[in-house]
């Protein structure tokens, strides 16, 4: 019987790949067990909250900058508006003489959902990086940006 060496480079290579696989499953829980809490008692998603709180801080603007703010493309930005103006927390204006150009506005529902609601996943983390060094910072964004592209996700629109 051959004994395995715990310390071989093949067997640490081994147990930091499962670390990695853990730490990046356990960050998805996270997002699902957030998302689940804002849907179950805000009957809202993430992305939805995270328009409302754009809009909060930046006041009424056009689709097309909320997408930017948020770092999605604009066909995604038109569903989530479409689904908070149904809930009525948000509404389409028609402030300017162009009728093609409409302005994102909160409703009273909407201002008060968004000063209730708990803060969004990413400011535990922009909090967390924060008060991190450079370098550390930097060195997380390499490792990210290396495991999307094994995955070859790099290009996928983030909502």
């Amino acid at each position: 019987m051959v004994k395995s060496d715990k310390n071989s480079p093949s067997d640490i290579h081994s147990r930091h790949t499962k670390e990695i696989i853990y730490s990046i499953r356990r960050l998805m829980q996270a997002g699902e067990l957030y998302s689940k809490e804002l849907d179950k008692v805000y009957n809202i998603s993430s992305a939805q909250l995270n328009c409302l709180l754009t809009l909060q801080e930046n006041g009424p603007l056009p689709p097309s900058q909320i997408a930017k703010l948020m770092m999605v493309n604009s066909s995604t930005i038109t569903g989530i508006i479409d689904r908070l103006e149904h809930k009525e927390l948000v509404k389409r204006m028609r402030i300017s003489t162009d009728r093609r150009v409409i302005t994102i506005e909160l409703t009273k529902s909407g201002i008060d959902l968004a000063e209730n609601a708990p803060p969004p996943i990413q400011h535990k983390l922009f909090d967390g990086l924060s008060r991190l060094p450079e370098n550390d910072i930097k060195n997380i964004a390499d490792s990210l940006l290396k495991l999307t592209d094994m995955l070859d996700v790099k290009d996928l629109d983030v909502t």
